[in-house]
């Protein structure tokens, strides 16, 4: 029978093969370290996070969730997430981030239209040109165009 422990374990394992292979991938496709420096870190992290999670889980020192959300609240932020992603490409990174965290915090109750609209234009400006000055290859923007 499928316990919560061995789900729990599973998905821990997914997450380092994943993370393992991705790593590796990008390692092996990477003509630079320049491309690593954002992949090794948070690969590095992950890696940590579930070596602690796995000597939770067997060290028996783990807690049982309580109030956790129900799958049909968390679907729409899933749905929601899928679909900023598809449109990075069409509607440019800005933009579908302004659009993306705007979105959010109304869905997550949010009704400060003031708020809604700062916080999510001040966010997606930040994060397009944090982005744009850190990563070595252009990303897709619509009111910061960049020279592909």
């Amino acid at each position: 029978m499928l316990t919560n422990k061995t789900a729990d374990i599973g998905v821990v394992f997914g997450l380092i093969a994943f993370t393992s292979w991705y790593g590796y991938d990008a390692w092996q496709v990477s003509d630079s370290i320049e491309n690593l420096i954002l992949i090794v870190p948070i690969g590095i992290g992950a890696l940590l996070f579930c070596a602690i999670e796995l000597f939770r889980q067997f060290s028996g020192r783990t807690t049982p969730i309580k109030n956790a959300q129900p799958v049909k609240e968390v679907f729409p932020v899933i749905a929601l997430f899928t679909g900023y992603v598809l449109s990075l490409e069409l509607l440019g990174f800005d933009i579908a981030t302004t659009l993306f965290v705007a979105i959010y915090l109304i869905m997550q109750g949010e009704r400060r239209w003031g708020w809604v609209i700062g916080y999510s234009v001040c966010f997606g400006l930040f994060m397009s040109l944090f982005f744009a000055q850190m990563l070595p290859y252009p990303m897709p923007m619509s009111l910061f165009a960049t020279d592909y």
